[in-house]
């Protein structure tokens, strides 16, 4: 039996998500397997832009559209490393290929070709990810923690990041606050 993976899926929190880190938010899952899950939260802006960042790993930066591209925080696990998902897929020192032009980059080699405006067409940067255990994340679905939907692209890098929530929603094709928030069982 193949196991069921999440990989290019968004988790959507549900109403009841009290965890203030995750509430409201959409994570977009980059890898889901037997030995557990990591992605990224794509909608909640850290404060700081791409210069910035690039600043502190002594990049200048010569595009100048670069200077205001949000940095995002992706979650709770290693906060002080920058992650890159990105299309097209390039070749960088160190990526996971999720999709057929959607790659998630940790290597610096990335930075550096966007500090020279010769990076991938599309990214979004992120400091941290979200992880889970083997069998968390769906025990956490199983608890109506999560709603899942397959990604589109578009959210991910043509939404602005306050407008990403309500885009993966409609992508479900239903108003989940009509939802009830207890788990039921049969």
């Amino acid at each position: 039996m193949d196991t069921l993976t999440l990989a290019h899926h968004f988790l959507i929190a549900m109403p009841s998500m009290t965890d203030p880190l995750f509430a409201k938010s959409i994570v977009y899952i980059c890898e889901h397997g037997e030995q557990g899950a990591m992605g990224m939260i794509i909608n909640k802006p850290s404060g700081l832009v791409l210069a910035q960042l690039l600043e502190q790993i002594d990049l200048p930066l010569a595009n100048d559209e670069a200077n205001t591209v949000p940095v995002h925080f992706g979650g709770p696990v290693q906060p002080d490393r920058g992650f890159v998902l990105h299309t097209p897929i390039g070749n960088w020192q160190s990526t996971l290929t999720i999709t057929d032009d959607m790659a998630l980059t940790t290597s610096k080699d990335i930075l550096q070709a966007v500090s020279e405006a010769q990076g991938p067409d599309k990214l979004l940067v992120s400091l941290g990810y979200a992880g889970w255990e083997k069998g968390q994340l769906e025990e956490e679905i199983a608890a109506n923690q999560w709603l899942t939907v397959a990604a589109a692209d578009w959210v991910i890098f043509d939404t602005p990041s306050e407008a990403r929530f309500d885009s993966a929603i409609k992508l479900l094709g239903f108003d989940p606050s009509l939802l009830c928030t207890d788990a039921g069982h049969a």
